[in-house]
């Protein structure tokens, strides 16, 4: 599976809670990746207007607030499509087997039905959901910590 996704909204939670500018370097360092690979993220995002580099400042900066972007909107940027493709489907089926003659017409519906799903939950949800999450786990974690 591509984490590309993941590593996405990684970066944009570091950008978006950072008090101070966040470069390639540090993000990739938390992502556990190399910074090529985080500029190649970045670049898109910010092809997307979701980020903006600052000039003269190493670093980065959201273009709109984290409530505002949706994970939608950041999946499509980073995976470069205009919608949701999870699913594919093999391409040469014996048409000799009934199986074979019926599956991709069978799961082409289904998989379109799941991915129009998850396209439905990603625009529903946004970076700030994240943040929000990750915030929830900490203190959970302080709390356990505690007992």
């Amino acid at each position: 599976m591509d984490t590309k996704f993941s590593s996405a909204i990684h970066s944009l939670i570091m950008i978006s809670e950072s008090e101070t500018p966040v470069n390639s370097e540090q993000i990739a360092n938390s992502v556990g990746t190399n910074a090529s690979y985080i500029r190649k993220l970045t670049t898109r995002l910010s092809k997307a207007g979701i980020i903006e580099g600052r000039k003269g400042i190493s670093g980065f900066r959201l273009l709109k607030p984290a409530r505002e972007i949706s994970l939608l909107e950041i999946y499509k940027s980073i995976m470069e499509v205009e919608q949701v493709h999870i699913f594919d489907i093999h391409q040469n089926p014996n048409d000799e087997c009934i199986v074979g003659r019926n599956i991709k017409p069978t799961l082409e519906g289904m998989f379109s039905r799941m991915e129009k799903e998850m396209e439905e939950k990603l625009a529903g949800m946004s970076l700030e959901d994240c943040v929000n999450a990750m915030g929830k786990e900490l203190k959970e974690k302080e709390l356990k910590e505690k007992e």
